[in-house]
């Protein structure tokens, strides 16, 4: 999937997340495109080092460590975009989790299809 595609996805699942949660608020569309471009940039660059870091802890809790990164990435995300904010590390856990969600629900009429020959 493209870059471009991938980041109108996540704006729109930005969007309808922030719609969804009372606790998050993004206060224009390009604003949300904003924290999309931020938060892949934070994702392709400090998440595989935190998921190193913090691999025994990840192990233990059989994986569910993840959330708790994906929750500080988008609250990291909240402290560098003025007009995107994110209440509490609640907020950002069900964010975290609700924008998957919607990303991969979003993703399936674009994702490319894979024919036998």
């Amino acid at each position: 999937m493209s870059f471009l595609i991938k980041m109108i996805v996540t704006t729109f699942a930005i969007v309808i997340g922030a719609y969804i949660l009372p606790g998050v608020e993004v206060n224009s569309f390009m604003t949300a495109i904003i924290v999309a471009f931020v938060l892949g940039i934070l994702n392709a660059i400090l998440k595989p080092i935190l998921v190193i870091l913090t691999i025994p802890v990840t192990v233990l809790t059989l994986g569910l460590f993840l959330l708790v990164i994906n929750a500080f990435l988008i609250q990291l995300t909240g402290h560098l975009v003025n007009d995107f904010r994110v209440d509490s590390f609640w907020y950002a856990l069900l964010f975290g989790i609700i924008l998957s969600f919607i990303t991969w629900i979003l993703e399936q009429p674009v994702k490319p299809r894979h024919r036998r020959p």
